[in-house]
């Protein structure tokens, strides 16, 4: 609804897909395309298997994790682990892009805890590259999987910017995108100088109006100012369906306090959306409500 860049679900663990309610794990609104399904495991086979489940839903890309650095991922040997056995990521990517037409892509760091990112991920990323990976997205940092918690991982390892500069001039016919620290839209054009592609992870989700300007400044779309009345109206139609399917409406809004930041009124609209959509029978109307409260002529001082 503010641009037409892919969105990525979170993290879906294979067994989960297989086993587990599709419906409400894979389920999406058809305003989301182009929308990518991130997976994480390691057994080719389920991988194989749960993003042919993915592509049969709709989903425009298949994304394999190899760089979520969480405790559940360590204890499952998926995610950022995977860094440490490449041949085992290569037989994933080889399985899933036999199983699907879509693409399938990798989105990986740079190296975990005491690997030396410059000796490890030459070889990591000609290995997605053989395997007949679309696209490798780069987190320009280390995950430590001891000493550091998720949280710390997004933050504390120093970027290496350079790094993954250096893969893309290794591999000028292989897409390869980057992640990590980019917090705007001046920021992302410096960036696609010297790769394919640039993932917006926590900026995007803390202050998403800087989407609106993605389409103009990437796409080479005209600009045009972004239509918030048309944005609170689809959140509200939204909103109602997804409570008619058993939804909360916190469970929703939750996802959207960040979107005002920068706007006089904005702490009143926070303040709306994080105590009235938790009340019982809460509806599309905290919605109108919230919007109501923010003056969007105008910048906050």
């Amino acid at each position: 609804m503010m641009t037409r860049g892919q969105v990525y679900t979170e993290m879906i663990v294979a067994d989960a897909v297989l086993h587990g309610d599709r419906d409400r794990l894979l389920g999406f609104a058809s305003v989301e395309h182009p929308v990518v399904l991130q997976l994480g495991g390691s057994d080719p086979l389920k991988l194989a298997e749960a993003a042919s489940i993915g592509s049969d839903f709709g989903y425009d890309e298949i994304n394999l994790n190899v760089g979520c650095p969480s405790d559940r991922v360590q204890s499952g040997t998926f995610g950022a682990c995977l860094m440490r056995t490449p041949e085992v990521v290569e037989r994933a990517v080889s399985a899933m892009k036999a199983a699907v037409s879509v693409p399938v892509t990798v989105k990986c760091r740079i190296g975990v805890d005491d690997q030396d990112p410059y000796a490890v991920l030459p070889d990591f990323v000609d290995r997605m590259a053989g395997a007949g990976a679309d696209a490798l997205w780069i987190h320009a940092r280390k995950a430590w999987l001891k000493g550091l918690s998720p949280k710390e991982n997004r933050s504390v390892p120093p970027l290496d910017y350079p790094l993954v500069y250096a893969m893309k001039e290794r591999h000028p016919d292989f897409f390869i995108g980057i992640n990590g620290g980019i917090l705007s839209m001046d920021a992302a054009e410096t960036h696609l100088e010297k790769v394919d592609g640039v993932m917006i992870g926590r900026a995007a989700y803390q202050t998403p109006a800087l989407l609106a300007d993605v389409d103009h400044r990437l796409f080479g779309e005209p600009r045009r100012a972004l239509d918030w009345e048309g944005l609170r109206d689809k959140m509200m139609v939204y909103a109602d369906g997804e409570l008619a399917a058993g939804a909360r409406l916190s469970q929703i809004t939750r996802h959207m306090v960040g979107l005002m930041n920068g706007y006089a009124g904005a702490r009143r609209y926070r303040q709306i959306l994080s105590t009235e959509a938790t009340k019982p029978g809460a509806g599309p109307e905290v919605i109108a409500r919230a919007f109501d409260a923010v003056a969007l002529d105008e910048k906050a001082a």
